[in-house]
Formats: structure tokens, C-alpha cells, sequence
């Protein structure tokens, strides 16, 4: 089960969001949260400060690049002592990184010794951000090697979880997490399947029924036979108020995720609540 999770804060109202998921799961599951902030290499050393320097003539790049080095390690410390007083506060166990580098790249490295990743769906620059899931959040889903709950802007205790499963390998994992989850704090499970095909969609839920039988939690089966599926995925969390997501990273089409795009990116960019992406 989850002992250790990384909760990625970079000061943005996302990201503080995303720590009070940490921490209510932690407190909850009797873990350890790792808060981790990372100074951006991208806004030191970018090319935006080198064509600047040059385009004015003077040569102060490099004073200007220790300062700006200096600014935001000072600014990534008071992050960090922030989510300390948190913590604190709830009475969980913690520690923090403060490490610096392209920030996607260092948080999944920092997965590997994590067993669930937190994130927020958007973060400090979501104002330049064109999409409605922040550039951020997408690169560490697809790279993190441990599974991402990415969470929404506003905190929900979890009373009323939803697990999309289409019957796949990375679905059936999200199932386990799902099971153990909902084992531990005591929540009823719903698993929903899209399938016109009536009784392929049954098959589907059979699958799960019979596995969620060794799991002491109630269990809904739903099975919608319209509509596209990550938009009857999306459209049925808000329908019925579902408050966390459990999916897989891909469904069984990888061809058709290439082309038109992944349903679990699709769901990622229009859940009503967070989502619990298992890699």
C-alpha cells in the first residue's frame, strides 16, 4: 500500500491543493509525505535571458544568472517551510528536497523512491497555459514511473471514489490500487466500463466483480453503452459527484491514441475531480 508520497510544490494554489491531498492521504494511510520543490533550470538558463543580454550589448548574463539562482533557492526554501508547518500541524511524518533542473524530469526522477505522486493540474504559470491541464502536470504523467494523482483546484474529502476500467493490463493495475485504497479507508467502489457491445461491456464487469469479491467494499457495477468514452467517462463523474478517478495511463488502442489522442488525456483534461493515473 502507499507509505511514501511525493507531493511536487511550486507555490501556486494548485500545487498547496495538491498537498492537502497528500496530507489528508497520508494521515489516512499512516505515510510518509516528501515535499519537493524544484528551482527551475528552464527560467536561469533560458534562452529568453540569453537573447536579452545580447540584444542590449552588455555582458552581466552571468552576475544576473547567480542572482536569479540566489532569488529563487530563497523562494523554493520558504515554499518548503510552508508545507513543513503543514505537516507539522497534521502530525505526519515528512521531509523535503530542494534540488534544481528541468522540473518534470526531476520530479519523476524523485518518483522512484515514492509510491504515489501528487500533483496539481496546474500550476504557477497556468495563466500562460493554453490547455486546461498545465504542461507540467502532462510531461510527469507520462513520465513518472509510479502512479500520479492529479489533483483539481479545490479539496474534497474522497467519499465517493470511480474506477474506469475497460479491461486492460494498465486498468486491471489501477483496479488493485483501487481496491487497496478503498480497502483501507473503508469507501464504496464503482466500476464503470464503456462498451456498445452489450455483452462484451458485461464480460468487462464480470472481470472486475469477480476480483473485487476478495476485498471486504461495496462494489456498483455500471455499464454505459453511448456516447464516446472519455466523454461519457467525464460526463458520468460529474453526474454522480464522484469526487476521485481511477484509471489506467492507456487504454487498448495505442494506434488510436496517437492519432486522436488517449482517453486517459482526454479524462485528465476534463475530470470534475482529481485522478489517480496508475502507470
Amino acid at each position: 500500500m502507499i507509505k511514501t508520497i511525493l507531493v511536487g510544490l511550486d507555490g501556486s494554489e494548485h500545487a498547496r491543493t495538491a498537498c492537502r491531498y497528500a496530507i489528508w492521504l497520508a494521515e489516512k494511510l499512516e505515510a510518509t509525505v516528501v515535499g519537493l520543490h524544484v528551482v527551475d533550470i528552464v527560467s536561469i538558463e533560458g534562452s529568453f535571458f540569453h537573447d536579452i543580454s545580447g540584444s542590449l550589448g552588455f555582458e552581466p548574463y552571468l552576475d544576473f544568472s547567480s542572482k536569479m539562482r540566489e532569488v529563487l533557492h530563497e523562494r523554493g526554501k520558504a515554499i518548503l517551510e510552508e508545507f513543513r508547518n503543514r505537516a507539522t500541524q497534521a502530525g505526519i511524518r515528512h521531509d523535503t528536497i530542494l534540488t534544481m533542473g528541468i522540473v518534470p524530469n526531476e520530479i519523476a526522477e524523485a518518483a522512484k523512491t515514492a509510491d504515489l505522486v501528487a500533483i496539481g493540474h496546474r500550476g504557477v504559470n497556468e495563466k500562460f497555459v493554453t490547455g486546461l491541464l498545465g504542461s507540467t502536470a502532462e510531461n510527469v504523467t507520462r513520465r513518472s514511473p509510479k502512479p500520479v494523482l492529479v489533483c483539481t483546484l479545490q479539496f474534497k474529502e474522497i467519499q465517493n471514489p470511480l474506477l474506469a476500467y475497460d479491461g486492460s493490463q494498465r486498468a486491471a493495475a489501477a483496479m488493485h490500487s483501487a481496491a487497496e485504497f478503498c480497502t483501507v479507508l473503508h469507501l464504496p467502489l464503482t466500476v464503470l466500463t464503456v462498451n456498445r457491445d452489450e455483452a462484451a461491456g458485461n464480460k468487462i464487469l464480470q472481470e472486475a466483480s469477480t476480483y473485487l469479491k476478495a476485498y471486504p467494499i461495496e462494489v456498483k457495477l455500471e455499464l454505459q453503452q453511448t456516447g464516446n468514452a472519455p466523454e461519457r467517462i467525464a460526463n458520468y463523474l460529474r453526474e454522480h459527484r464522484h469526487d476521485l478517478l481511477f484509471i489506467g495511463a492507456y487504454g487498448h488502442s495505442r494506434i488510436i491514441e496517437l492519432v486522436l489522442g488517449s482517453t486517459t488525456e482526454y479524462v485528465l483534461r476534463n475530470a470534475s475531480c482529481p485522478v489517480f493515473l496508475h502507470r
